[in-house]
C-alpha cells in the first residue's frame, strides 16, 4: 500500500471514530430528559442499600455489552424471533444486573417515555455504581441508541474468560481499540463484586492438568479458597470475593492483592505473574497510587463507552430493554 493511500485510509477510519464520538455528549438529554442522572442515581442508591454487588453487576454488564457489537444494549435482549440472546452464551450465563436495568428503565419511562436508551442506562449506572462505593467519577457521554439484534456467537471470542492467558486477552482488547493500560486498569473493576467457584476452582487442585494448584496462588491464600470451593463439591452457586481485602469498596486493593499473589481469577493474577510482561509495571503503579488508578480508570471507562456506538437514526430507543420495540 502506498504512503498516500495509507494516509487516506487512516484518515477515513479516524474520521469515522471522531464523528461517532462527536455525536455523544454529556448534555445529550438536557432538553428531553434533564433529570436522567438523578433518576438513575436514585434507583442505584436504593438498590445498593439492598445489594452491595449492584455496582459490580452493572459495570460487568456494560463491559460485556461494549465488547460484543459495541455499546448498544445487545447484552440485555432476551431470546425472540430472529434473536439469540447473548445472555445464553457461556461467558454470560447467570450474569446479574438486568433486573436493576429494568428498574431504572421503568423509572425513566415514567418521566421521559421513549427517550433514554438502554445502552446509555448501562453507561450512566456504571459510573454511579462505582462512585457510590468510593470510586472515581467521570463525565459520562450520552446519545447511544439500542441495537435491533444480538450476537451470541460473538461473545466467546470477544469476552475474556476467567481462564485466559495474557496472550489471549491482549488481542481481545486491541481488537476493540484498547491498549495494555486499558486492560490492566479495567481489570481493576474486580476490586469489588463476587465470582462463582466455577470461575477459579480450576486453579485450586489440578491447574492445567498438573495435578497441583496454580503455583501463582499465595500458599496461605490457597487453603481459604479450597475451603470455600472444595474439590468435588457442589460449588455452582458458591461465591468468593474478587477482592479479599475490601470487597465492597472501589479502591486499589485489587492491585496490592496481585502483588501478594492473591488475585482470585487466573486472568487477574496473569497481569502480575506473567514473567517479562509490561503489565507488571502497570500493576505496581496502581498498587502504589490509588489516585493514578482512579484517573486512568475514568479515562478508560470513557474510552470503553465509545466502542461501536449507534447514534443518529441507527438502532432505536427500546421501551423495554429485554426486547426490541
Amino acid at each position: 500500500m502506498s504512503i498516500l493511500k495509507f494516509i487516506v485510509v487512516l484518515f477515513f477510519f479516524v474520521s469515522i471514530f471522531e464523528s461517532s464520538n462527536a455525536q455523544l455528549s454529556a448534555t445529550f438529554y438536557a432538553s428531553t430528559c434533564p433529570n436522567v442522572t438523578e433518576i438513575v442515581r436514585g434507583v442505584m442508591e436504593q438498590t445498593q442499600r439492598n445489594d452491595v454487588r449492584a455496582g459490580a453487576k452493572i459495570i460487568r454488564l456494560h463491559f460485556h455489552d461494549c465488547f460484543v457489537n459495541g455499546c448498544d444494549g445487545s447484552v440485555l435482549l432476551d431470546n425472540a424471533a430472529g434473536i439469540e440472546s447473548e445472555k445464553d452464551a457461556p461467558a454470560n450465563v447467570g450474569i446479574g444486573g438486568t433486573d436493576i436495568v429494568d428498574d431504572i428503565k421503568t423509572a425513566l419511562e415514567n418521566v421521559c417515555p421513549g427517550v433514554v436508551s438502554c445502552a446509555d442506562i448501562l453507561a450512566l449506572a456504571s459510573e454511579i455504581g462505582v462512585a457510590l462505593v468510593g470510586g472515581p467519577s467521570w463525565q459520562v457521554l450520552l446519545g447511544r441508541r439500542d441495537s435491533l439484534n444480538a450476537n451470541r456467537s460473538g461473545v466467546t471470542p470477544d469476552i475474556p474468560s476467567p481462564f485466559e492467558s495474557l496472550d489471549v486477552m491482549i488481542p481481545q482488547f486491541t481488537r476493540k481499540g484498547m491498549d495494555l493500560t486499558d486492560l490492566v486498569v479495567l481489570s481493576g473493576a474486580h476490586t469489588f463484586g463476587r465470582a462463582r467457584c466455577g470461575t477459579f476452582e480450576q486453579r485450586l487442585f489440578n491447574f492445567s492438568n498438573t495435578g497441583s494448584p496454580d503455583p501463582t496462588i499465595n500458599s496461605t491464600f490457597l487453603p481459604t479458597l479450597q475451603a470455600t470451593c472444595p474439590q468435588g463439591g457442589n460449588n455452582g452457586n458458591t461465591f468468593e470475593n474478587l477482592d479479599k481485602t475490601t470487597p465492597n469498596n472501589f479502591d486499589n486493593a485489587y492491585y496490592i492483592n496481585l502483588q501478594n499473589q492473591e488475585g482470585l481469577l487466573q486472568t487477574d493474577q496473569e497481569l502480575f505473574s506473567t514473567s517479562g510482561s509490561d503489565t507488571i509495571a502497570i500493576v505496581n503503579r496502581y498498587a502504589s497510587s490509588q489516585s493514578q488508578f482512579f484517573d486512568d480508570f475514568a479515562s478508560s471507562m470513557i474510552k470503553l463507552g465509545n466502542i461501536g456506538v449507534l447514534t443518529g437514526t441507527n438502532g432505536e430507543i427500546r421501551t423495554d430493554c429485554k426486547r426490541v420495540n
